[in-house]
Order: C-alpha cells, then structure tokens, then sequence
C-alpha cells in the first residue's frame, strides 16, 4: 500500500506542475528489458526470477501531462533442457528437447507525466490480461536456435491491473523546424506492481515422463508480479 500511496503523491505533483509545459510531442514508444518478480504463492510455486523484454506505445494529449496507449511484456519464468535422440530409427543424430515456461502480460496503460525536460518522471495505470503457457520444443544441438517442432503443453488466460512509475533521462534532442519534425531519446527506468487473477500454469520440472507419457503438475493461484525494466523510450 506504501507503493501506491508513493505513485499517488508523485501524480498529484505532475498534475500540478505539469499543464506549465506546451510541447507538440504527439507519440511514446519504446522498448526494454524487463525482469518479473512472482509475488505470494506465485513465487512459492515458480521459486524463479522472470527475465524477457516489454514494449510500450502511446499517444500523447496536446499541452497535457497524460497520454495513453497500449504496453506489452514476455517473460521466461523457467526453462529445462535435456538431450535426445533424433528417433530409434536416427541414433546418430541428437537433438535438445527444451520446456519453457512464459507469461504475456498485456495492458492498457494510462500514463501521468511531466511534458518536458531532461528528466521526466511519470506514474501510470494498467488494465489488461496475462497469458501463462508453457512450451516444448526440438531445436538443433548446440546453439539451439533453429527449432524443427514445438508445441504448447498448456495453456491459461487471466485479467491484470496495477500501477507503476519511473523516470526518462534525456539522452539525445533534434528540434523541430519547419521543414521536419524533431525527436527525443530518453534512457526509460521503471517498476510496476501488477495484481493478476487465479490462473493455471506449470513450473520448471512440472511434466514428468512416465513410461514415455507427459504427467502434466498444474498450479494453481493469483499471478501478482512486480516487474522492473531499463530500456529506451523515442518521443515524436
């Protein structure tokens, strides 16, 4: 609750502050590299840290603090790997059989933020969904890159909604002129808390074989993370 209260004063200081500034900027986007801290019993049945990358697009209203539009992350919350081979028929050729376990958090984000300067804070509100699925996969040995089948072992959906805050640091400024429009790049630093609702999903080691037959362990509970991201964000 402490956070909240942190993201509610720095809202009501934009909101104050903010109007003094008139810029023409009319567009956020962005992209970073987030890391995800399952939350209760999220974390008790995870127990890992989720790392992955998050994007971020928005319109921004003209002379005003706010803007919005549309946010996105995918983070890896646990993977396994092992080796087999190709087939019975192929025993010379081996392969990686690699699991992983994903989240897909997409929101709504409604964002409060100072309209100029090199040092931008902003507070923002977020309304989406999270998707949880886990998925296997053969790829080439070695590098892993090249996948040759995949499929998803399971799959749930449920609805998000949190807040979170951050700062832009000015890192470059080309002025508009008549003849083109200007730009801005800002190093973003960010947080959110993200309550999510019940959902079904596995955890790293959560498909047994058993006499050759996936035995599927599936959780359940609340989805609640907190998320940190470091990236850059372009203003139009």
């Amino acid at each position: 609750m402490n956070g909240y209260r942190i993201f509610s004063a720095l809202a009501l200081v934009i909101l104050l502050f903010g109007p003094l500034g008139h810029t023409r900027e009319k567009f956020l986007a962005g992209a970073d590299f987030s890391l995800g801290f399952p939350l209760g019993r999220f974390n008790d049945n995870i127990d890992r840290l989720g790392v992955g990358g998050s994007g971020y697009f928005a319109y921004k209203f003209k002379n005003s603090p706010f803007s919005a539009g549309l946010s996105f992350s995918v983070l890896v919350l646990g993977s396994q790997t092992r080796v087999e081979l190709f087939s019975a028929n192929v025993p010379e050729v081996e392969v990686d059989v690699a699991t992983k376990n994903y989240v897909l958090m997409s929101h709504l984000v409604l964002r409060i933020q100072l309209p100029e300067g090199e040092l931008r804070p902003y507070v923002e509100g977020l309304l989406g969904f999270n998707y949880l699925w886990t998925e296997t996969g053969v790829y080439d040995r070695g590098w892993g890159i090249r996948e040759i089948a995949s499929s998803v072992n399971h799959s749930d959906f449920t609805w998000s909604a949190g807040a979170g805050g951050g700062l832009l640091v000015e890192i470059y400024e080309k002025k508009k002129n008549r003849e083109k429009g200007g730009f801005a790049i800002y190093i973003d630093f960010g947080a959110r808390c993200l309550l999510g609702g019940k959902a079904e999903y596995l955890s790293e080691g959560g498909i047994i074989l058993d006499n050759g037959q996936p035995v599927y362990d599936i959780l359940l509970s609340r989805t609640d993370l907190i998320t940190t991201r470091i990236g850059v964000t372009f203003v139009l």
